[in-house]
């Protein structure tokens, strides 16, 4: 969606917000609270694009959301794990918002803002998986968030790659494609099982793979039992997650599920929700609402707390 420039806008009543993912970055403009030009751009994440064309997408997005002329810009990316990652991304963005000031956060952030939480574990579920905590002392936690070659358990990618190998399994014990390996090889444009093995490792993305994920819940839905152990594994995980990191913050909620898999899956919602509850967890949300939308409420807390 395109709005028309806002040449009134002054740095006292503007905020952009942005949600900068491994496939697009989606910025908002508010003015005095409300919403006045929301748009999107390719991704800003330089640890999916070059940084020139994270910088050539900003120049995009910020062209669309019109003259911001913003005070603060909040921004939350996924793989923002240190303060050097923080910076360069602040980097980039600094350009197109002279004097504004800047933070960046880890994305799972906004999520739990968007769930109304100032306080409690937030947790992703999307091409990748994460879960991050903060409890009203102010400590934080968090736990997984690195990467698929090393986790992103109860992801889109997971998901995927773990029906790929269910398929290959199949094939080495000579048994015919069952309903999981035919949505499977249907999704690749593929004819047999053996093929997986080059389509995996050759030109595809991991979010490929996390496309591939409804293959698995329409099994599930279809009653096929591997497909509904994985529905349930993936629960389990994100669960034991969320679990992790509210131990250590000495918190029992809110806890909040979102992002791609987490805001729209129900039969992964209630495997998370179960392995909660095992857990003595029952203070659970699921994320109704794009992450973005937790901006405002970090930037009223970032406002509350900073010194007069």
């Amino acid at each position: 969606m395109t709005f028309n420039t806002f040449n009134h806008v002054t740095s006292s009543d503007a905020v952009v917000g942005l949600d900068i993912g491994g496939s697009k970055t989606r910025g908002i403009l508010w003015v005095d609270g409300a919403v006045v030009a929301d748009a999107s751009a390719g991704s800003a994440n330089v640890q999916n694009v070059s940084p020139e064309t994270a910088a050539a997408n900003l120049a995009e997005l910020f062209a669309q959301l019109g003259d911001t002329r913003a005070g603060v810009v909040f921004a939350g990316a996924g793989g923002v794990d240190t303060d050097d990652d923080a910076a360069a991304l602040r980097d980039l963005i600094a350009p197109f918002v002279p004097g504004a000031r800047i933070t960046v956060v880890h994305d799972t952030r906004l999520l739990l803002a968007a769930g109304g939480a100032s306080t409690g574990v937030a947790v992703i579920s999307g091409t990748g998986s994460a879960a991050w905590g903060a409890n009203p002392a102010g400590d934080e936690a968090r736990a997984g968030g690195w990467g698929y070659l090393l986790g992103d358990e109860g992801s889109g990618y997971w998901l995927g790659r773990e029906a790929v190998r269910h398929s290959l399994h199949q094939m080495d014990l000579g048994a015919e494609p069952d309903e999981l390996t035919r949505g499977l090889l249907d999704y690749c444009a593929l004819a047999t099982p053996g093929e997986l093995i080059g389509h995996f490792h050759q030109g595809t993305t991991r979010r490929y793979w996390a496309a591939a994920s409804p293959v698995i819940f329409a099994a599930a839905a279809n009653g096929h039992a591997h497909a509904l152990h994985l529905v349930d594994q993936a629960g389990a995980d994100l669960a034991g997650m969320a679990g992790q990191v509210a131990r250590q913050l000495g918190i029992a909620g809110p806890i909040v599920l979102g992002s791609g898999l987490g805001s729209n899956v129900p039969a992964l919602q209630q495997a998370f929700v179960k392995h909660l509850a095992a857990a003595g967890i029952t203070d659970v949300r699921i994320l109704d609402q794009d992450p973005i939308f937790g901006v405002p409420l970090l930037v009223e807390n970032q406002e509350r707390l900073a010194p007069r």
